[in-house]
């Protein structure tokens, strides 16, 4: 038992000294906390950047590191003052505790058509020493209300800190991904940002977080920051290809009957590896163990086609699966040796939180128009269509039919459906 008012303070690469206060130290203790431990955050980002090895327990740290900080300067402003002290203790609890349901290999296996890993949090967080840490702390229904931050679905006023389109987490995982990549692509100005976060009123009486109007042009830099990440780090066309290879892999097994899905998401990134290169069919799995990874034998960039082409190829993963089969029977091949890809995040640079003008007065940022000189909306979008590309990979080269491919983007996931029963 931690005794109350004890703390530790923890270094981090990223953050420097990381203080834990009581509570907080208990469930970094708890085993569905320590889990995260052994799953890596970028998936399989590390096969191109060596050192992106750090992992969801590092960045549940650091996101509790920026929320207590943030806290402290609202505080500091006065701004906290007429808020349920639970809600301020249970927003740095799910800063802690919200990526606890993640999967093994980042977002892959929500891709893949598993169930999100906010979804799973609820489960994890119904772990009997987590309950009784809730107990303990005496917050009534605190399991609920922690889950529905974690969900975005908390009526706090203080939700907007942790999930939202500008919030902690995506600040903490920016920095720490571009310092552990090696790459340039994700400043962010915190500092600014994190100073610039406000308690306001809005006209139907409702409080939330906002920005202040300060801090928008640090918020542009952070926008331009993500998108930058998602080209050249998370969707760069390696990581691209071993995600969809172990996306195949895994569906692969569950369907077989091979692994329990509610085991994988209880698993870990080497003991879900380990389970794979068991399995009877182990290719894909050497491969990405060997990182023998397919390459691309078709790749065009988002902006050269029509908007809303191919969305179904995101949306759908069992639709998917069958086209690729049916792509690799065309040009002669196995099943499974052409996999499509053509990953999107519609709301990868939203930004519509509300902005505290300098008269006092607020307007959403994501109006088209306003006092700050970047439309962020409409640039928003054309970045996010910047960052996308349509690819096959293959097992080995072949020559694609670039149109046969395209005809097939084209068409809505209900004709791609009637086309393959044809």
């Amino acid at each position: 038992m931690v005794p109350p008012g004890h703390f530790e303070v923890v270094r981090d690469p990223v953050w420097n000294n990381i203080r834990i206060d009581a509570e907080a130290l208990r469930v970094l203790d708890s085993e569905p906390l320590q889990r995260l431990r052994y799953v890596r955050q970028l998936g399989h980002a590390f096969l191109v950047y060596p050192g992106s090895t750090h992992t969801r327990f590092e960045h549940a740290l650091g996101t509790y590191h920026l929320t207590r900080r943030t806290l402290g300067l609202l505080r500091d402003r006065g701004e906290l003052r007429g808020i349920d002290p639970y809600d301020v203790a249970l927003i740095q609890l799910a800063a802690l505790l919200h990526d606890v349901g993640h999967y093994p290999f980042s977002h892959a296996l929500e891709e893949a058509g598993l169930p999100s890993h906010e979804s799973l949090a609820e489960k994890h967080l119904r772990h009997e020493e987590l309950q009784a840490i809730f107990h303990d702390i005496g917050i009534e229904h605190a399991e609920g209300r922690i889950r529905d931050l974690i969900a975005g679905k908390s009526t706090s006023p203080l939700q907007g800190l942790l999930s939202g389109s500008l919030d902690l987490d995506k600040i903490e995982y920016l920095t720490r991904d571009a310092r552990m990549c090696g790459v340039p692509y994700g400043t962010v100005d915190v500092d600014r940002l994190v100073h610039s976060f406000t308690l306001m009123t809005l006209d139907t009486g409702e409080q939330t977080i906002g920005l202040h109007e300060k801090g928008v042009s640090a918020l542009e830099s952070l926008l331009f920051a993500r998108y930058q990440m998602y080209r050249n780090v998370y969707w760069h066309h390696a990581v691209r290809s071993a995600t969809a290879m172990f996306k195949r892999l895994v569906r692969a097994v569950i369907t077989q009957g091979d692994l329990d899905p509610d085991w994988i998401a209880h698993s870990t990134d080497d003991a879900l590896m380990e389970a794979l290169e068991r399995m009877s069919d182990t290719a894909l799995a050497t491969r990405l163990k060997k990182r023998r990874l397919f390459k691309r034998v078709f790749d065009v960039p988002a902006s050269e086609l029509p908007p809303g082409i191919g969305d179904w190829i995101s949306a759908d993963p069992d639709l998917t699966e069958r086209s690729e089969n049916r792509l690799a029977e065309v040009h002669g091949l196995e099943p499974g040796t052409l996999l499509l890809d053509f990953p999107q995040k519609p709301a990868l640079l939203a930004a519509n939180l509300p902005v505290q003008l300098r008269d006092g007065t607020s307007a959403p940022l994501n109006r088209g128009d306003g006092p700050w000189p970047l439309g962020i909306k409409q640039v928003g979008e054309q970045l996010h269509t910047n960052a996308r590309h349509l690819r096959v990979f293959g097992a080995k080269p072949v020559a694609i039919d670039r149109d046969q491919v395209l005809e097939l983007a084209e068409m809505s996931g209900e004709d791609v459906g009637r086309y393959l029963e044809r």
